[in-house]
């Protein structure tokens, strides 16, 4: 990797060009060891083995020890996944038990009062941390060979599921899916003490070269009826996912409106060769808007989301999409909103460029912590980046800043 350092004269400067804004607007003296700052981690179950090789009484001694170990490399906020695959880490009424918890879906844990998403919560609560409930909305099969369980709703509505190469999706063009998916929502808000629910970046999938997403009949269906012509899907589909996001933003209001609403989209929302005015970002690479119809900077913009959380997962210097520019195009982007940075470890474990990302985000006037993807190496302190944080950006813990008073 070829990484470069910014002065900040030079860092300001590009600021101000790139987006015709004041330093005193975008740009903050940084504090080292700030008093409030988000502190996220990110914790996968899809495509994990190491639950199913536990019995329940084992899984509580891990999750405990997990959560003590993120507050210990000073970590605030845990957001586990909760539903991977239309399947769950907690007894539900509406899908089964995940596959990745037992090993076979909707199977229970050998322990039948056990609820993993139950006792997470209690355990971050404990230490003061929040938990964030982390579902993908529309994923169903990760391969398609994987057996459903039979109380699985893809029997009982087989017409509401789509095959995009090797995996199965719910239909986001079906206005009875986006029901059903506010219903588990709300079903998780109403029953858990969880801080916020949280999805990623997969909205509609991330396309396959030469393999248009099959939804013709979705299209014929309801296009026409919301004011969407023939040559006009990619706007019809944009507005499909932004009706969940308002959905969704509604459900969780309407049921506990203390609960937050978050998304941590891919980091490019369009690149500036894209946008007819040049709004986008000064990078090359697949995007939001385009690519995964998830027109986040609406979302943000409207309100319907509570806090963004951009995964700026490149280098300092990547040639096709730099994490500062991103880092300066999204600071200039978030119309006052919560935001957060998603760091990527896996790309960062020389501690030199870590420490300068998180520099650089502390910087930005809008940014208000950080989050860490993958979560276990943390969690293992693999090449020492638990032992990393806490001697350096995380030497002092912090709380999670208010919600109501970051703008």
């Amino acid at each position: 990797m070829n990484y470069f350092r910014i002065t900040l004269i030079a860092f300001t400067a590009l600021l101000v060009l790139s987006c015709g804004a004041s330093r005193q607007s975008l740009i903050r003296t940084v504090d080292t060891s700030p008093k409030h700052e988000f502190r996220g981690v990110w914790v996968q179950t899809v495509g994990q083995s190491r639950y199913q090789q536990m019995n329940s009484a084992a899984m509580k001694h891990y999750l405990s020890e997990m959560v003590r170990k993120f507050d210990e490399a000073g970590i605030n906020a845990l957001i586990f996944q909760v539903r991977p695959e239309a399947d769950t880490f907690y007894p539900s009424d509406l899908e089964p038990w995940s596959r990745f918890l037992t090993g076979v879906q909707g199977k229970s844990p050998d322990d039948p009062s056990f609820d993993p998403l139950a006792f997470l919560i209690e355990e971050c609560h404990k230490r003061g941390m929040e938990l964030h409930a982390w579902l993908n909305p529309y994923r169903v099969k990760t391969n398609i060979n994987n057996p459903l369980a039979p109380s699985h709703i893809y029997w009982k509505y087989p017409e509401r599921f789509v095959q995009y190469g090797n995996q199965l999706f719910f239909d986001p063009g079906l206005p009875e899916n986006r029901s059903f998916i506010c219903q588990v929502v709300r079903d998780i808000v109403s029953r858990y003490d969880v801080d916020a629910v949280h999805m990623d970046d997969y909205f509609y999938p991330y396309p396959i070269a030469g393999t248009p997403f099959p939804d013709d009949n979705s299209f014929n269906a309801y296009a026409g009826s919301q004011g969407f012509s023939a040559g006009q899907r990619a706007d019809w589909r944009r507005n499909n996912v932004n009706l969940l996001i308002q959905q969704l933003k509604y459900t969780i209001a309407g049921t506990k409106p203390w609960v937050r609403f978050g998304v941590s989209p891919f980091g490019i929302y369009r690149n500036k060769r894209n946008t007819p005015d040049g709004s986008g970002s000064d990078t090359n690479g697949l995007e939001n808007y385009g690519d995964l119809y998830a027109d986040i900077k609406l979302w943000v913009e409207k309100g319907w989301i509570d806090y963004n959380l951009p995964q700026l997962y490149w280098e300092i210097g990547h040639e096709r999409a730099d994490y500062t520019t991103l880092l300066q195009w999204w600071n200039a982007n978030n119309f006052g909103q919560p935001l957060y940075i998603g760091q990527d470890l896996q790309r960062s474990m020389d501690k030199n460029e870590l420490d300068e990302k998180i520099r650089q985000s502390r910087e930005m006037s809008f940014v208000h912590g950080s989050c860490f993807w993958y979560g276990y190496l943390i969690l293992e302190n693999s090449g020492g980046i638990a032992d990393a944080l806490k001697a350096g950006a995380h030497r002092a813990k912090a709380l999670i800043p208010a919600y109501t008073h970051l703008h």
